[in-house]
């Protein structure tokens, strides 16, 4: 094995388009369930494009969509895809204290385990919450049994998440309560700026810059780290008003042409579950020993 056939990981974080960290001040977590879920119609349209493409990524689902559509959660399972935890209730884990978000957790993996069986070890914080004021988060999956963590974004300037000087590669963090392993999407940087390869950076920046951003993280890191959510591939969502102009253009830009990009970046560059590209750069640094 060469480090060039190392994979990059795709992801998906299965939340639906009025769950966003961005709109919770407008969408009250009590009133979800009166709001149009469009959750299924857009995954199940990304569960086709990765058969299409003989691609097996990491879905991370949150625990109040796996208890509402168990059917969805069943079929990403049969379609051969790792099953992963991204919380309960799509709370921000530095505005909960370490109870609140062991329930959340264990609520989320509860759930999951009664749609498709499978107990998930691996987690994603919503909107990457696990910053230097949540660390403490960390020792708490480990209790849990999580062995792996998705949620440190290694950049600076954004609002809600991110830890710069963060470590881009796939790397082991020390806690008191053992060990986990810690997977960060990934992100170019160049000069001052970031470019990560996902979500709404995927969507606003231009193809060409993302595909070189894949591009020099592999370079740098060996692999890269791409994630997605249903709702950027569905611009008939209904639309959230009163949430502020930068909440509104991260949320809808670009959502026309993502899917037609993915498309793109599915053929050019080869994916996996997250659990497949970590056993390959494990195998990998034994193999050089």
């Amino acid at each position: 094995m060469t480090q060039s056939s190392i994979p990059n990981a795709f992801t998906v974080d299965v939340e639906d388009y009025f769950q966003v960290s961005a709109f919770e001040k407008r969408v009250s977590r009590k009133n979800w369930d009166t709001y149009e879920s469009r959750v299924e119609l857009s995954t199940n349209k990304l569960l086709t494009l990765l058969e299409k493409a003989s691609v097996c990524g990491t879905f991370f689902i949150l625990g109040w969509v796996a208890d509402r559509f168990p059917d969805l959660v069943k079929r990403i399972h049969g379609n051969g895809h790792e099953i992963a935890s991204h919380g309960y209730w799509h709370r921000l884990i530095y505005e909960q204290d370490p109870e609140e978000f062991s329930q959340d957790i264990r609520a989320s993996r509860d759930a999951i385990a009664n749609a498709c069986g499978v107990e998930v070890t691996a987690y994603r914080a919503p909107s990457f919450s696990i910053t230097r004021r949540s660390y403490w988060a960390l020792e708490i999956l480990v209790e849990n049994g999580f062995t792996v963590d998705s949620s440190i974004f290694p950049i600076a300037g954004h609002d809600r998440y991110g830890v710069p000087g963060a470590k881009r590669d796939i790397h082991e963090l020390v806690t008191s309560k053992g060990n986990i392993i810690e997977f960060p999407p990934s992100a170019w940087h160049i000069g001052n700026f970031n470019i990560p390869i996902g979500g709404g950076y995927f969507r606003i920046f231009p193809w060409a810059l993302s595909k070189k951003a894949i591009k020099e993280s592999r370079r740098a890191v060996g692999t890269a780290m791409f994630y997605i959510h249903p709702w950027e591939i569905d611009p008939g969502q209904p639309k959230i008003h009163g949430t502020g102009w930068k909440s509104q253009f991260r949320h809808y830009t670009g959502q026309r042409s993502t899917f037609g990009r993915l498309e793109k970046m599915l053929k050019v560059s080869s994916f996996s579950s997250m659990s497949q590209v970590i056993e390959a750069a494990s195998a990998l640094r034994r193999a050089a020993d």
